[in-house]
């Protein structure tokens, strides 16, 4: 395919004005027609079946919230590639929308980088170009280079567990759990959090 038959739109949906513009003003920068919506009511009314389109999805909305989003087009069977941009605090959450479906989150502020190549992840989703499965076996051989320790700390980060109550339970400090993400990230190959769920979550 051409890249101009390839072309597709992006829903942001973000309830902060500021960050909604500059998101937009962004992926516009980049070639992509995007729908400004300030909340899931809005997105759901701007919805539009028959156009190609990803969404850029925030957490925290007024009223009807990013995971409620989430189940609600689950249940009326649209399946649209869904992007999760989520502050700090709320890594438990976005775990949970990565195990509901979502292809990727990100913490705000959002790196330009992983943002873009978040949505071309999304974008190759809409034309059936999946992202490639790491084979069963390849995993378990890097499962297979971690510590108990670090297979530990790799368990309660897919809870979604921030690194102050890995720490709490397994009664060492939040240093030494930073160390141990940094090497299972490196043993993983895995940037993030999103990748290990990818992987074994």
């Amino acid at each position: 395919m051409t890249d101009t038959e390839e072309k597709f739109s992006v829903y942001v949906v973000e309830d902060d004005n500021g960050v909604l513009k500059s998101l937009c003003a962004l992926l516009n920068a980049h070639g992509y027609e995007t729908i400004a919506c300030r909340s899931a009511e809005e997105f759901l009314n701007l919805y539009e079946p028959n156009r190609k389109a990803c969404m850029v999805l925030d957490l925290r909305l007024p009223k009807m919230n990013g995971l409620q989003l989430q189940a609600h087009l689950a249940d009326i069977r649209v399946n649209i590639p869904i992007v999760v941009v989520t502050a700090h605090g709320d890594v438990p959450i976005a775990v949970q929308a990565m195990r509901a479906g979502a292809i990727d989150f990100i913490e705000k502020p959002a790196r330009i980088d992983r943002l873009l190549e978040a949505v071309r992840l999304a974008g190759g989703m809409l034309f059936n170009r999946l992202p490639p499965e790491i084979p069963k076996k390849i995993v378990a051989d890097r499962l297979s280079k971690l510590t108990e320790r670090e297979r530990e700390v790799l368990q309660h980060l897919l809870q979604g567990k921030l690194n102050k109550e890995i720490a709490d339970a397994l009664d060492v400090s939040q240093r030494t759990v930073e160390v141990h993400r940094s090497r299972i990230r490196e043993k993983m190959q895995a940037r993030g959090i999103a990748d290990l769920i990818r992987m074994v979550g």
